[in-house]
């Protein structure tokens, strides 16, 4: 998967943003650009990983669907 990211400085916290426009403007930093890739990489990935079932309500009885659009 191929997503791009787009990469600033920024001069008040001397850090370098990562951010991510295709995915909700999700986003990280990090000291290098290098830090800041690898900071969005596991956001992303995070963000995309599916939140276990029995967290949302391990009591509740509930259906899955997938819906296409």
């Amino acid at each position: 998967m191929i997503i791009r990211a787009v990469l600033e400085w920024d001069d008040e916290v001397k850090a370098f943003s990562a951010t991510c426009p295709e995915l909700n403007y999700i986003s990280s930093c990090g000291d290098t650009k290098e830090e800041a890739v690898a900071n969005l990489k596991e956001a992303i990935q995070l963000l995309l990983e599916p939140i276990p079932e029995h967290i949302i309500n391990p009591d509740q009885k509930f259906d899955t669907v997938e819906v296409v659009i």
